[in-house]
């Protein structure tokens, strides 16, 4: 085997270093174009999950995130679930509850949702922001479709609180037929939200 040019070794190197740092720039100039409205798109789509689950969507405004302590944190964990995000609920400048974004698993992974919790620690609604259920099972849940008392499987859950307990499926929540797995991931991510919220109070 033939030994290779110096020159022709140094000549490679500096062209894939050259290629290097322009494509690193350009990678960071599209960054900085796209960075904003990405945030400001994700902004919107949390604006409206977060109207999905207040009373008063239309005279609710809502903080930035709220800083998540170690309390909220492991109040979370103990309830099964993830925190993700904490947002005050204001009306008339007061403190009306929370928005609270919380992940817990459903049958093909993990749901996303948000959860309102009023100031009395109250649940005001339920909204699924993400999951990966599954279509025309799993999504019965996702899709608040009605149970056999007639009630949304996702509506029920409005006027529960802690001071009803751990929320289970079978005693003080009813299921979708056919896709238990995915009412009981909802049902986890609430009584994670009820427990975030009473770390907050």
């Amino acid at each position: 085997m033939s030994n290779m040019d110096p020159k022709y070794i140094l000549t490679l190197t500096v062209k894939l270093f050259v290629t290097c740092l322009v494509v690193a720039g350009l990678l960071g100039f599209v960054n900085s174009i796209t960075k904003d409205k990405i945030a400001a798109i994700n902004w919107e789509k949390t604006v409206a999950a977060m109207k999905d689950v207040v009373p008063d969507p239309d005279n609710t405004t809502f903080s930035d995130a709220l800083a998540v302590t170690e309390e909220m944190t492991a109040a979370a964990k103990n309830a099964g679930g993830t925190l993700d995000s904490v947002y005050e609920a204001q009306v008339d400048g007061a403190t009306a509850g929370y928005a609270i974004k919380v992940v817990a698993s459903g049958s093909q992974g993990n749901i996303e949702m948000m959860v309102g919790v009023d100031a009395d620690g109250v649940v005001t609604g339920v909204s699924i922001v993400d999951h990966s259920e599954t279509k025309g099972i799993g999504t019965r849940v996702v899709e608040d479709e009605a149970t056999t008392s007639g009630v949304g499987v996702l509506t029920q859950f409005e006027g529960k609180s802690a001071a009803d307990g751990t929320l289970e499926v079978g005693s003080s929540v009813d299921a979708i037929t056919g896709a238990t797995v995915s009412t009981r991931g909802v049902t986890t991510g609430v009584n994670t939200a009820l427990a975030v919220a009473g770390a907050i109070q």
